[in-house]
């Protein structure tokens, strides 16, 4: 697996090309996209950047955990051909200025209690897109509606590329895989089961209220393509976001 941190230095890849962008941290959901990929591309190109640009809080951002020594051996063993590692100057030099809002999708659900995330999620996404000009690009469902942004971005901007779906991998307990888990103490992970439960109800009202005990941002159903029963909630200092695709007999 060849390492790249300089967008000058990542030169011509083959043309059928799948696109694993990641913030690094990576676990078995991102294996599974690299899996995905691995499967239907010549090449797999995995992205680790942690961006900025999307952190709504300063210290968000400073605890986010890296590793990309371990990162490196997981991507490579998940048949990575190349880990593009570039730095915060190198995706935004000085002077930068220029900035994607994907509007309506944007500002409800996560965009209404993170304002300016999905502007960071969207700009590297198509910087991404741009610099590596993949035929795919793979994201987990677990982010639903960033899945849904995005679609709508390579819609309305014309790009070359087919965003692909992956389903959520969860633990043995229920608890969707996620970079965060680890800030869980014991006692805070076993209250954070209640979300997986209560999304499996697949039911807004049931789900409230099993969720009634946590501190909870919202608890939605999202017209998304599929729809999703969508939930976020606070447990200790860890904001934890999943959801399950629902069938129009479900909703």
């Amino acid at each position: 697996m060849r390492l790249v941190r300089r967008i000058a230095d990542l030169g011509p890849l083959a043309a059928d090309i799948g696109l694993v962008p990641t913030m690094g941290a990576l676990h078995a959901g991102h294996e599974a996209l690299l899996a995905a990929a691995r499967a239907e591309c010549d090449t797999v190109v995995v992205s680790m950047f942690v961006n900025p640009a999307q952190f709504d809080e300063a210290g968000d951002l400073a605890s986010y955990p890296r590793d990309e020594g371990r990162d490196l051996e997981v991507a490579e063993a998940a048949g990575a051909d190349v880990a593009f590692a570039p730095t915060v100057d190198e995706m935004y030099p000085p002077g930068f200025q220029t900035w994607v809002d994907v509007e309506e999708l944007s500002r409800v659900l996560e965009g209404a209690v993170r304002p300016g995330h999905f502007r960071g999620v969207a700009t590297v996404c198509l910087k991404l897109f741009n610099i590596v000009r993949p035929r795919y690009a793979y994201f987990g469902q677990k982010d639903a509606q960033q899945l849904a942004l995005l679609r709508r971005l390579v819609r309305d901007l014309h790009l070359g590329v087919t965003i692909r779906s992956v389903p959520t991998v969860r633990d043995d307990d229920g608890l969707a895989l996620s970079s965060r888990n680890a800030r869980l103490s014991p006692a805070e992970r076993e209250a954070a089961l209640a979300l997986p439960r209560a999304l499996a109800t697949h039911d807004v009202g049931a789900a409230r209220e099993i969720l009634a005990g946590l501190d909870v941002d919202y608890v939605e159903v999202a017209d998304f393509d599929p729809p999703v029963l969508a939930a976020a909630v606070r447990v200790g200092s860890t904001r934890l976001i999943d959801n399950v695709v629902l069938t129009e007999e479900k909703r």
